[in-house]
């Protein structure tokens, strides 16, 4: 399965637990995992507290200030902080699902992380 995800600003992340949720439903998948995928260069997906808005915000302060965009980079798109971002969180996350439902901790959430925006992005999902 394949669904997209629309982000409004140049880095962001986007909770994509219920979308992956949806899937496993309609797939009809009671135990087992499901991989999620982000095929992309300048975007990925971690999993992290989704309870509170304020940790994602935090994230991103925390990468931008380890991956500055002022640095002499070389890439000429002028993206390279994003492709290190990316490469930071990484493309992929697999997630148990049993009963049906994706054994997630109390807060946690699956994020599409943004890091070259506002784009229309792809996310895959595979039953394993």
């Amino acid at each position: 399965m394949q669904f997209t995800v629309s982000t409004r600003s140049r880095t962001e992340m986007v909770d994509i637990t219920s979308r992956v949720q949806d899937f496993v439903r309609e797939e009809g998948v009671q135990d087992g995992a499901v991989m999620v995928f982000v095929p992309h260069t300048t975007a990925g997906v971690t999993i992290n507290e989704s309870a509170d808005p304020d940790v994602a915000r935090d994230i991103i302060m925390a990468l931008n200030i380890l991956v500055p965009g002022d640095l002499d980079y070389r890439h000429a798109e002028g993206n390279s902080p994003a492709h290190i971002k990316s490469s930071m969180m990484g493309s992929s996350v697999l997630v148990e699902v049993s009963g049906g439902r994706l054994v997630l901790g109390t807060w946690q959430g699956v994020f599409f992380c943004e890091f070259d925006g506002p784009r229309t992005r792809k996310v895959r999902v595979v039953a394993l």
